[in-house]
């Protein structure tokens, strides 16, 4: 829940679409979430990461109420999670449901009425997504007839056909060849803008700094980072700079000041000079190019910014634990 200030007299309430609080849930010896809470903003992509068994996508079975918290809370737009608020959620899970034997249209048509959809809807939103996604000759064709990329395509036709204000997606490009990856996510984006809410639960971070507004990051159960990805990243910046210098001599000179750290130095190309740099404390950028310009011209000029990946294993070592089974992938 945020406070958004419209001005000093008045302010309005802002509650986020989705909240989960202190949510606590134990397998047999396995603590699969311990005390995990998190705020997913209205029409926002917000990233759940965490390698595998980090507790992701249990906590996406208790937000479907396919398993319940063994203590804890979870609201969608401020009332307390029931099963009518099923009708309203898309989720495509990371092991994908699809009936092998069943004929394609057909079984794209059923799960769309069991989300509600009157037949003749269904058929007209089908038929267009169908055509949408190249795959209009494969509907009387059986599921396990298709690749495994297409069989997805199936797979985020049916969950985000009934138009849900919250989708989840587990893993969504898993399996996918690079051009139908970036297919899926000009349309993730896309129902964003329409007004959807997302969680995008992954353990590959490739594609999270252009998909998400916001995530939190899961490991070993427990939550050890969350907030807006621009926040995060300039919260976690080392103030390394990428310089490139157009040369005047054959050598490129060692830049000597008290202002920042020459990190390294390219000059072997014959006309450009690429430095990287640290700003010292209380050194300011301009300061730093004020600095520089004396010494050469300035072509281009740069902030290096943490990737998640490199945030995600920095605060996981921060905190003294460690990754569970692999390191994120980048």
């Amino acid at each position: 829940m945020n406070l958004l200030v419209v001005n000093k007299s008045r302010k309005i309430l802002v509650m986020s679409f989705l909240v989960a609080e202190d949510i606590v849930k134990q397998f047999a010896n396995h603590l699969a979430l311990d005390k995990v809470s998190l705020s997913v903003p209205r029409g926002k992509i917000f990233g759940l990461l965490g390698p595998n068994g980090a507790g992701k996508t249990t906590l996406i079975r208790i937000i479907n109420q396919i398993t319940a918290p063994d203590t804890g809370l979870v609201t969608i737009d401020g009332k307390p999670l029931i099963p009518a608020h099923v009708a309203n959620i898309g989720y495509l899970p990371e092991e994908r449901g699809l009936y092998k034997k069943m004929k394609i249209g057909e079984q794209a048509l059923y799960l769309a009425q069991l989300k509600g959809m009157r037949k003749a809807d269904a058929m007209k939103k089908l038929k267009y997504w169908f055509e949408k996604f190249g795959i209009q000759e494969w509907w009387g064709k059986k599921v396990e007839e298709l690749s495994k990329g297409m069989q997805q395509k199936v797979q985020f036709i049916v969950t985000i056909l009934h138009e849900p204000e919250l989708l989840i997606f587990d893993e969504p490009f898993s399996g996918f060849d690079p051009i139908n990856a970036n297919l899926l996510k000009r349309e993730i984006l896309d129902l964003k803008e329409r007004g959807a809410t997302i969680i995008f639960s992954t353990h590959n971070m490739g594609s999270v700094e252009e998909l998400c507004d916001n995530i939190a990051l899961i490991n070993k159960s427990k939550k050890i980072l969350d907030g807006s990805i621009s926040e995060i990243r300039e919260s976690y910046k080392s103030h390394i700079f990428q310089l490139h210098f157009k040369k005047t001599a054959d050598k490129f000179a060692p830049i000597l000041t008290d202002k920042f750290e020459l990190i390294d130095i390219d000059d072997s190309a014959t006309d450009i000079a690429k430095l990287r740099l640290r700003l010292k404390k209380d050194t300011s950028t301009n300061e730093m190019l004020t600095e520089l310009m004396s010494n050469g011209e300035i072509l281009s000029f740069r902030e290096e910014l943490p990737s998640m990946n490199d945030i995600f294993i920095r605060v996981v070592e921060e905190s003294g634990e460690t990754v569970d089974e692999e390191v994120l992938a980048s």
